[in-house]
């Protein structure tokens, strides 16, 4: 049962120390393949390189650029510029993490709005998906991303935790959706178990959003509370039971979806050629 993880914070410090061993971790659990997210200027840097690395063994590699809401007051023409650069490159496969996040408002509000646009406009132009975060934000982000949906290769609205009726809106625009840990969460992912059940087969993505949102149900509970890709099938399970699937078809299917919206099988065959 090959998995894909769709978002990975990897260039996050906390893995520094053990880099290899986690993606050896991953491999061993069936993950065959992982996004890693690129945010800000650094993080977009580390995940193109990570997925440039050559490596025999582990999960194969690939990466986003973009910049998170969070940091949307340092957008500028010359990151602008860079994510229009790496965008081109074969080993990022989406332009993101960028949308709007108002629940910690850590960026004003017109400057998100300003950077997610730009970078709608940088997917559209690269012919990539585009990586997607909202928090609290529905009503504007829903209105900016219909604006601009129609000439956007593909969406991924990652790290889905809203309701039922905000995910109805963005399947109505032909989003795919990203299910996380969250799920895991019986405190506050609860909500998922019937959200999960109105997500169409073929737009369902998996993702665990490492090193954050560690799966609740894991047993037994891991010492440090850093989530890794390795725990991506805790998420497939707790996605597989409120759909009424078994794990297998859960799998299978995320996988295939992955591989379709990434292109991932055609950039295994670009960059094979690349090496030759």
């Amino acid at each position: 049962m090959g998995m894909i993880d769709i978002g990975a914070n990897l260039a996050h410090e906390s893995f520094a120390p053990d880099f290899d061993a986690m993606l050896a971790r991953a491999s061993a659990a069936g993950v065959e393949a992982i996004v890693i997210t690129g945010s800000c200027a650094a993080s977009n840097e580390s995940a193109f390189a990570f997925a440039r690395a050559e490596r025999r063994e582990g999960p194969q590699l690939h990466a986003t650029a973009g910049l998170h809401p969070h940091h949307a007051a340092r957008w500028n023409a010359r990151l602008a510029a860079r994510i229009a650069e790496l965008a081109q490159m074969p080993e990022v496969v989406a332009v993101g993490e960028c949308g709007l996040d108002y629940f910690r408002d850590l960026s004003p509000r017109p400057a998100q709005r300003a950077a997610f646009i730009a970078q709608l406009s940088l997917a559209i132009a690269a012919k990539k998906p585009v990586f997607l975060h909202q928090r609290d934000a529905h009503a504007d982000f829903l209105a900016i991303l219909r604006e601009h949906r129609s000439s956007l290769r593909d969406a991924i609205v990652h790290c889905f935790t809203d309701s039922a009726a905000a995910c109805a809106d963005y399947l109505a625009i032909d989003c795919h959706i990203g299910i996380t840990g969250w799920i895991c969460d019986e405190r506050r992912g609860a909500h998922l178990t019937d959200v999960a059940r109105m997500i169409p087969a073929d737009r369902l993505l998996i993702e665990t959003d490492a090193p954050y949102l560690l799966p609740r149900t894991l047993r037994p509970k891991p010492k440090e509370r850093r989530n890794e890709p390795a725990f991506l099938p805790a998420v497939r399970d707790a996605l597989a039971a409120a759909r009424g699937e078994s794990a297998e078809q859960l799998a299978t299917a995320t996988t295939a979806n992955a591989r379709r919206v990434f292109a991932l099988k055609q950039l295994a065959k670009q960059l094979g050629s690349d090496t030759n």
